[in-house]
């Protein structure tokens, strides 16, 4: 019974691309392909133009072992750990980041989360899945929550379409309600990092019925921007207290300490 309906399903999804693929051509003349970054020409739908992929940073390698920072280039082949890990061992086993951050990550995040432009998640989660080895045997996709005020607003949970794309690309089972912000908690930009932690402190926790499913389990922590790290180690350390045996963060673009840096610097010198 389980094959045929194995079978059935597997002939749904054939059928269903020959028909996206006979449509293609006339979606193309209606809604003519666009760069969803800048908004010139393209070859199809779901790419970027040449010159925005170039704008694109992807992390490479020497990277640090513990965070996957890359080093610059001169880095010698000894220096396997950045001076933030050294300085702050990090509670998570990894970050698996598609780009850093750049103007042309910048304008896609937007354009997804505020611009409500969801069509671009498959895009920015195939840069991702690309940092990503398919998935271990039993690896679940948790993506960091939304308060569901927030969630009622904006309509949709950024990190839990990445996560449903990264399913499809075979990173992982999603796990969409795995954890829940139980209370609103307002931007962190700007604050320290003991005021995040108290800010952020209690807000963020396993749901209760979801304990045994995640104890013993390889997590991926997905979410769209990484930037102070704050709310990721908060959703770390809820995931680890549940019993989690790694918890590797996924995120689309990385913002690293020196960009933070550069830009408060910009903008106390305005």
């Amino acid at each position: 019974m389980q094959a045929r309906h194995d079978n059935g399903m597997g002939r749904l999804a054939i059928i269903g691309k020959h028909l996206r693929d006979g449509a293609a051509p006339v979606v193309d003349l209606v809604y003519p392909p666009r760069c969803p970054d800048c908004g010139d020409a393209i070859g199809e739908h779901g790419g970027l133009c040449q010159e925005c992929w170039s704008g694109l940073a992807i992390p490479g390698d020497p990277s640090c072992s513990l965070c996957q920072r890359p080093f610059g280039e001169g880095a010698s082949e000894q220096e396997r750990i950045c001076a933030p890990c050294l300085g702050k061992k990090p509670i998570h086993d990894g970050i698996a980041a598609g780009t850093l951050y750049t103007d042309v990550s910048r304008k896609l995040v937007l354009g997804f989360k505020h611009g409500r432009k969801i069509g671009l998640a498959p895009l920015l989660a195939r840069l991702m899945a690309a940092r990503v080895p398919p998935g271990s045997e039993g690896r679940l996709i948790v993506p960091v929550p939304l308060h569901r005020w927030r969630l009622w607003t904006r309509g949709f949970n950024q990190a839990a379409l990445l996560g449903r794309e990264l399913e499809r690309a075979g990173r992982g089972t999603l796990m969409v309600d795995a954890l829940e912000r139980t209370r609103a908690t307002p931007s962190l930009g700007g604050m320290g990092a003991k005021a995040r932690a108290k800010v952020l402190g209690g807000a963020i926790k396993v749901r209760a019925t979801m304990v045994a499913q995640l104890e013993g389990r390889d997590i991926l922590l997905v979410d769209d921007v990484l930037t102070s790290g704050a709310t990721s180690e908060a959703c770390v350390r809820a995931l680890k207290r549940a019993g989690a045996k790694s918890v590797v963060i996924c995120c689309f673009s990385r913002v690293l300490d020196e960009a933070l840096a550069s830009a408060k610097q910009q903008k106390l010198s305005q």
